[in-house]
């Protein structure tokens, strides 16, 4: 081997090892970067763990001041026991006044829209031919008993027949009949009123033959109305004759009317499943008018004292109804601070703005009746010096 031959031996044997050496420069630059990213992961959970620590020390020391609220009490109290529906209203005494006969009307005797009493005449039909009949009727009377009376006493004397006795009473008693037949049909042709009461609007004028059965006008006795309603088949059992029943028409709101029970009907419905109540209503002022729209409500028995609220102190939502109760909680340094914990109630029935607490409360739990919308469950908070929430406005219905 030459010298020449060892140098380019040597040459390759250079140029060959220098790529062995790129390997380690390599790894050598992926432990630089790893060794940053581990450091910058680092720094960046460090300073996330610092901030919560930081912002939790911050709300720990920095609580809000507490909220101002109104305080109610639960109290224990008999509510009224009330059955309500809804109905309508008719006449005690209602008619409309027809002629019994057919004729043509010479005079009328009312006013539309008049009070009237029992057997006031309100139409006269033409009568004539029948003051005609009538007249007849009369005169064979006369004549009837003056022949009835000789014959009698020609009769008491063995002067004459019985058969002339009877057949003489016979022509007394026909006239007699045809007389009071007359006076029926005269009767007819005056049409009077039935009973008292406030006339309405009149159908007729004069000159107009009237036919038998067409309205004349309408009349209708307005001291006492007829409060009609349904009610279901399971409340039927707790309804008497003679319980209170009030009613609210919308002509006048906030004015309540107060009658009795007067009339149940024996029977339920068989398509509704409703049994029908009927109260009489006493109508002095004549204000209530038949035919008027009613909320009745009826009394019942008061049942066992119940738990109430205010209804601004519960809140209504979908996941139940729930209230705000004020707790008292003891500090270490022997100061005592109050907080607002939402407690889950079961509500009833709601009358005069407050309703019924069935479970969840028990009586003298202070609850918020006004403010809950500032709170959240274990708010601190401070009792208003106002007072209470007032009653919600609504029309009175018990």
């Amino acid at each position: 081997m030459t010298i020449a031959t060892e140098r380019n031996i040597s040459a390759r044997s250079a140029v060959e090892e220098k790529p062995r050496q790129r390997p380690v420069r390599t790894t050598r630059w992926f432990i630089i970067v790893g060794a940053l990213l581990v450091l910058l992961v680092g720094g960046f959970v460090g300073f996330n763990a610092f901030r919560s620590k930081m912002i939790t020390q911050f709300f720990a020391t920095n609580k809000p001041p507490p909220a101002t609220v109104t305080v109610s009490e639960s109290k224990s109290e008999v509510v009224p026991n009330l059955l309500r529906a809804v109905g309508d209203l008719a006449a005690v005494h209602q008619v409309n006044v027809t002629s019994d006969v057919s004729g043509r009307i010479t005079e009328i005797l009312f006013t539309a829209g008049s009070n009237v009493n029992a057997g006031s005449p309100l139409v006269q039909l033409f009568d004539a031919p029948e003051q005609g009949d009538l007249a007849s009727f009369k005169a064979q009377a006369t004549v009837a008993q003056l022949s009835l009376d000789r014959a009698k006493q020609l009769a008491a004397r063995q002067f004459g027949p019985q058969a002339t006795v009877d057949s003489t009473q016979a022509a007394f008693d026909q006239a007699n009949a045809g007389i009071a037949k007359t006076e029926a049909i005269i009767s007819q042709k005056l049409v009077r009123a039935p009973f008292d009461g406030e006339l309405g609007v009149r159908h007729v004028e004069v000159g107009q033959f009237l036919t038998a059965g067409t309205q004349i006008v309408t009349l209708t006795d307005l001291s006492a109305v007829y409060a009609n309603f349904t009610t279901t088949e399971k409340d039927s059992a707790t309804l008497k004759v003679g319980q209170t029943v009030r009613i609210v028409v919308d002509a006048y709101p906030g004015k309540i009317f107060e009658g009795k029970i007067t009339t149940i009907e024996p029977q339920i419905n068989t398509d509704t499943r409703n049994i029908r109540i009927q109260a009489t209503i006493d109508n002095l002022d004549h204000i209530l008018k038949p035919g008027m729209f009613a909320t009745t409500t009826v009394v019942l028995p008061d049942k066992p004292a119940v738990i109430t609220l205010p209804e601004t102190a519960v809140d209504y939502t979908l996941y139940g109804d729930s209230v705000y109760l004020i707790t008292e909680k003891q500090a270490e340094d022997g100061s005592t601070s109050l907080t607002a914990v939402r407690t889950f109630v079961r509500t009833g029935d709601r009358f005069s703005g407050r309703a019924v607490i069935t479970s969840g409360l028990k009586p003298g739990d202070r609850v918020v009746a006004v403010g809950q919308l500032k709170l959240q469950s274990g708010s601190a908070v401070v009792i208003s010096t106002d007072s209470g929430p007032p009653v919600p406005a609504r029309p009175p219905r018990d």
